[in-house]
């Protein structure tokens, strides 16, 4: 039984990825995404395991120290074993960053995705004070805030596809919270916390999915031979990433420390990740090139 509960969320600074381990017909190395919705997540074993990294060199621990093995558990062929005291879930997808003719580019949302939300907050028992607009966007329609700036000409433009602007009260509301609850806090952060409610557009769940997985960027990537100048045989395959301003969310829970010897509470285990608020952390792989960079915001507790 989980006894202290936090929610983590990550807003992309530069493209992230984090792979599949398999080839697609469009990519060869394509990110991790739900399997129903195929909306774009980070699955928890890839994120636990950057924590543990973040969390050894915060503290200057070896990998093996008592200390990292009271949080994360011990595991081995022999000797005494038992399971960390945190649990992280999955990171999955809240707003999608989209090109947009008014603008420069809009925060995309859906139905679907908020209430998932809603339901992973309650899940850590930090319920969601805003409720949703009723009914749901037509097919032809985004809803968005009262004082947007991404609407030309009463049309919400995304890529190539039009929709209906619809304002309502709720979309702000919605903002609002996140921009000072999601967002980091800092000063670096204040433009976009400010901007937020003027480019976020909740729209029809399956035009969500469909910029989720054909509006993610994909890069070439080669090596070169150094002394022909030349592309390597077999050497020139493309990467699908999260792009940058994107946001997600992931339960972070824990129990006492299970082991013998250590008694720490769950409410200390998690105090231990404090370091991670309005810090960065890097996921996923390409980290010489710069990618994976992400800012933490940690809510609740």
């Amino acid at each position: 039984m989980f006894k202290a509960r936090r929610l983590l969320f990550f807003y992309v600074e530069t493209p992230l990825h984090v792979g599949a381990g398999r080839a697609s017909a469009n990519v060869d190395l394509p990110i991790q995404r739900e399997r129903v919705t195929q909306y774009p997540m980070v699955q928890a074993a890839s994120l636990k395991g950057a924590l543990r990294a973040e969390y050894r060199q915060f503290h200057n621990l070896q990998d093996e120290s008592p200390q990292v093995e009271a949080v994360f558990g011990k595991a081995g062929a022999s000797g005494e074993n038992w399971a960390g005291a945190v649990s992280v879930g999955d990171a999955r997808i809240l707003l999608f960053p989209v090109r947009s003719l008014a603008g420069v580019f809009a925060w995309v949302t859906s139905l679907h995705a908020l209430e998932s939300f809603r339901r992973a907050a309650d899940l850590v028992g930090q319920p969601i004070s805003w409720s949703l607009p009723q009914g749901e966007p037509a097919s032809n329609t985004a809803w968005v805030g009262t004082k947007s700036q991404v609407v030309a000409r009463k049309k919400v433009v995304l890529e190539e596809f039009s929709f209906g602007a619809q304002s309502e009260e709720e979309v702000d509301a919605i903002a609002d919270w996140l921009a000072n609850n999601a967002l980091p806090q800092g000063e670096v952060f204040a433009y976009w916390r400010e901007t937020l409610p003027k480019r976020l557009c909740i729209l029809p769940e399956d035009a969500f999915r469909d910029f989720c997985l054909y509006g993610t960027e994909v890069q070439t990537h080669i090596r070169i031979d150094p002394d022909k100048k030349t592309v390597d045989e077999g050497a020139l395959w493309t990467a699908e990433s999260l792009p940058a301003d994107s946001l997600l969310y992931a339960p972070l829970m824990a129990t006492d420390v299970r082991n013998s010897r250590d008694g720490k509470s769950a409410d200390e285990v998690l105090k231990e990740f404090d370091f991670l608020q309005g810090g960065h952390i890097q996921l996923g792989g390409d980290e010489t090139t710069g990618q994976g960079w992400v800012a933490v915001k940690v809510y609740g507790g």
